[in-house]
């Protein structure tokens, strides 16, 4: 009589750890979200209008039709011609396409638009906008926002020789390399796979410090880290960075990022 009812509770206990696994298994994953990166090459006193039309038409509009995540960005060093970034959080994939077609016939939002839009070519704000399109990553599929405070960013674009190159570096990330950025105090913002931009094919990432010191400070952490030291002699990750960008950024006043 033990010996059965021992072999039930044990068959109990291995279905309730079956099931525990299952649970784990279907429990939903948090949809990736979508980030577009704008970057606007600006004319001489274009800044100022350009700021004006970002933080009181275009960052109302999307935060109504659900873009609340939105980071607006100076580089560091005040380059000639002045450029300003701008990085849009959507949702989801599908969240991309239907606010972009939303805005379009936002009747508030054409409204405020109408200066903007109807600047004359002679007092245009930007030269050009280039632009690219990032998917999350798996290994981190949400933003992360960082405190309100006084901060640098630093964006980097991993280019790779061909596709399969960024595909493994993707994986370093998400198998690795997010494990040890968190541990070594590389404060991470994004991940993004970028799905349509100038740089194909590549990825692009942000961090954030709190200065330039702390910023040197832990990539020498992270450079020294055996963790690393060891993912970065795999063979299955070799050759796959050809080439690295990089540029300092400061949120503006109503950077929500």
């Amino acid at each position: 009589m033990k010996r059965r009812k021992f072999i039930a509770a044990s068959s109990m206990l291995g279905l309730s750890s079956v099931s525990s696994v299952l649970a784990a298994e279907s429990a939903p994953k948090a949809e990736k979200e979508v980030y577009e990166l704008r970057s606007y090459e600006l004319k001489m006193g274009g800044m100022g209008r350009l700021e004006a039309y970002l933080q009181n038409v275009l960052i109302p509009a999307m935060n109504r039709l659900g873009v609340t995540k939105i980071g607006v960005f100076k580089e560091v060093g005040k380059d000639e011609p002045a450029k300003l970034h701008l990085l849009l959080v959507y949702p989801s994939q599908g969240n991309y396409f239907q606010i972009k077609t939303q805005l379009k016939t936002d009747a508030e939002f054409i409204k405020a638009a109408e200066t903007y839009h109807q600047t004359p070519v002679d007092k245009a704000i930007y030269d050009r906008v280039s632009s690219s399109l990032m998917l999350a990553f798996d290994g981190m599929p949400q933003l992360m926002t960082p405190a309100k405070e006084p901060r640098i960013m630093e964006l980097r674009t991993y280019e790779g020789y061909n596709e399969d190159a960024v595909r493994r570096k993707i994986k370093m990330f998400n198998d690795s390399e997010i494990t040890i950025f968190n541990k070594t105090g590389l404060h991470i913002v994004f991940f993004g796979e970028v799905l349509i931009g100038s740089r194909m094919p590549c990825l692009t990432y942000m961090l954030t410090f709190k200065d330039m010191e702390e910023r040197n400070a832990n990539w020498a952490k992270f450079s020294a880290d055996p963790d690393w030291k060891q993912v970065s002699q795999a063979t299955e990750y070799a050759n796959t960075v050809s080439r690295i960008e990089r540029i300092f950024l400061e949120p503006t006043a109503y950077s929500y990022i």
